[in-house]
């Protein structure tokens, strides 16, 4: 809890969303540390990884980094645990931030389902009038290179598939999408402002 002028304010806690996206992880992360150093007393953020993100933290040697600088890892086990949509409903977490999302998790959320607990969490807020911000992997249809666990260049192509229901996405209300890591930032200080 912070402190201003004798009054005391309970601290701002945010949800943060990894599905199993390793496009852009690493820099998604140094955000995240910077804004957690950054709003270190005020603002608690909880990692909520799909199953999937938890593989490719791993698989990229992230999630021990995470553990070191943030406070709660929350795995997800299948759609409803750990119980994020209902912290999300009753108004305990400000807002969900997914980053970054797969083209399925984006995909997914266009059309409604709500079969994983980041899906799950996404629409239960929706429907409570939470925001839901997005950092999708495929942004913008074209050519583009992401970096391999071994540091390895790869290129891959965004379909226009893939950005259409980006679009369809960023169309909703309530759905706020980002394009870049730094783009974070912006949220935090929308939220809390210092």
């Amino acid at each position: 809890m912070s402190t201003k002028k004798g009054i005391v304010e309970k601290t701002k806690r945010v949800a943060w969303g990894i599905t199993g996206s390793g496009d852009r992880l690493a820099e998604t992360i140094q955000a995240m540390k910077e804004i957690k150093k950054q709003y270190k007393d005020d603002v608690r953020i909880t990692i909520y990884p799909s199953k999937a993100g938890d593989q490719v933290l791993k698989f990229y040697g992230l999630f021990k980094g995470l553990t070191e600088s943030f406070d709660k890892i929350r795995v997800e086990v299948n759609s409803n645990v750990p119980t994020l949509a209902v912290q999300l409903q009753s108004g305990k977490i400000e807002f969900l931030l997914i980053a970054p999302a797969t083209s399925n998790t984006v995909a997914k959320l266009a059309n409604g389902i709500a079969d994983t607990l980041l899906t799950n969490a996404a629409i239960m807020s929706l429907k409570s009038f939470v925001p839901v911000y997005i950092m999708p992997c495929d942004y913008e249809e074209g050519e583009t290179v992401t970096q391999l666990p071994d540091g390895s260049d790869m290129k891959i192509r965004v379909r226009r598939e893939d950005v259409e229901q980006t679009k369809k996405l960023a169309a909703m209300d309530g759905v706020f999408i980002l394009e870049k890591p730094e783009d974070i930032v912006q949220v935090f200080q929308k939220h809390f402002r210092m």
